[in-house]
This record gives C-alpha cells, structure tokens and sequence, in this order.
C-alpha cells in the first residue's frame, strides 16, 4: 500500500477527521489531507497525528481539493476517500488491487451482492438513480453509482482527466471523462457508512441541477464534437 496516497479532502470536519485518521493509522500508505487555508479548527483538531501531510487549497470547493489533491500526488496510485467516515476503508486492499489491471475503480453503493448504504434517503437515492441512468445512456457508461467518489486510481490516469469543476459536478466529470478518454474502469460493491458528524454538505436541490446542467454541458460538447 505504500504505493497509494489517500487523498482526504476535508471541510470544516473537526468533529470527524480524528477519529477516522485513527481508524487509518496503521494503513501504510501517504495520507493527504486537503482543507482551505481558513479551516483553523480541522487543522487544530489533527495537530497530534503524525505522517499526515496537510495540503492547503489554493482555491475553494469539493472538486477542487480533489483536483489540487490528485495533481500533487507522488505515489502510483491515488485513493479518493472522505473525511467523514462514510467510506469503508477495509475496501483499500480490493480497490487497488484492482487497479492493477485498471485504470480506474468505482466503488459502489448500488451494486450486488455487498453494495449498500447507511447515510443515503430517498431524495439522494432517486437522484443517484436518475444521474447514474442519464449517464449510462447519453455516454455509454457502465457505472452504477455515478455520484460517489469512492475512487482509486492510477495517479497518471487521474491527472490524464484534467479536471475542471470545482463544486459537486466533478462526481459525474470524473467517469465521463474517464469513458472518452477511453480509460479502463470497473466498479465494486461497497458499503457506505453513517458519518461520523451526521451531517450532509450537499444541497440535494441545487447541487443535483448543477450536476444535471454538468451532464447536458458535456453531452452538447461530445454532440458538437462528432457533428
């Protein structure tokens, strides 16, 4: 695992980002964690843990630490994995494994046997739904959970995406994207998690039209392309 960087994007999580740097401890890999330059508390709350790099973002946003997360990793492989709790890490060993003989693996919270979750409701349950069909018609997709970013990668594929969005919208950038350019993924069950705080930083309303305006953007751009 030495080969891997966890890539831990972390906003205002002072309550969860303890306990599931503990949970990790003894995980031998590099242990990224990316927050603002303002988030005071979560870097004050992690000061006593050793072997974490704290990776201040230039700019704000979801997407952007993921992004700023993946163009300054070292190692060969890179693992996207929250600061909440919500992602298992007992699923590491399998994800890159993997990703030995490929580019890219989802985990998924909708895929049998194993698949499950403990945070999700019907509001993000339909939308996943919806996204995740919308995504597998329009580009081709075989994905079954298009927003979860559960994700390990090779770290020179991730970079190969040369992503853009940083809000929500980079859930469904990061598998379009990985389909045209013609990477090779797979997905793998996976059990979500309660989060340690309890508490969703998503807006169901607006980040899911946000992420539908993302999905119609890229389809109009693949559209033009081939026209």
């Amino acid at each position: 695992m030495n080969e891997l960087t966890l890539i831990i994007p972390a906003k205002k999580e002072a309550e969860s980002l303890p306990t599931f740097l503990k949970e990790i401890e003894n995980i031998d890999c590099h242990k990224m964690v990316v927050l603002q330059k303002e988030d005071i508390e979560t870097k004050n709350a992690i000061r006593n843990f050793h072997g974490i790099e704290i990776f201040e973002q230039n700019n704000n946003g979801y997407g952007n630490a993921l992004i700023e997360g993946i163009n300054n990793s070292k190692t060969k492989f890179s693992c996207i994995i929250n600061a909440d709790g919500s992602m298992d890490p007992k699923y590491l060993n399998e994800m890159k494994k993997s990703c030995e003989e490929n580019d890219l693996v989802f985990a998924s919270r909708y895929q049998k046997p194993g698949g499950g979750s403990d945070d999700d409701d019907i509001v993000t349950f339909i939308g996943n739904y919806f996204f995740t069909f919308l995504g597998n018609i329009l580009f081709g997709l075989k994905i079954s959970d298009i927003l979860y970013t559960y994700i390990v990668g090779k770290t020179s594929s991730l970079k190969k995406l040369n992503l853009q969005n940083s809000d929500y919208r980079i859930c469904v950038e990061l598998p379009i994207k990985s389909k045209f350019h013609k990477l090779k993924y797979i997905c793998l069950p996976s059990y979500e998690r309660k989060r340690i705080g309890g508490k969703k930083k998503v807006n169901a309303l607006k980040d899911g039209l946000l992420i539908l305006i993302e999905i119609v953007k890229c389809f109009l751009v693949i559209k033009n392309k081939h026209s």
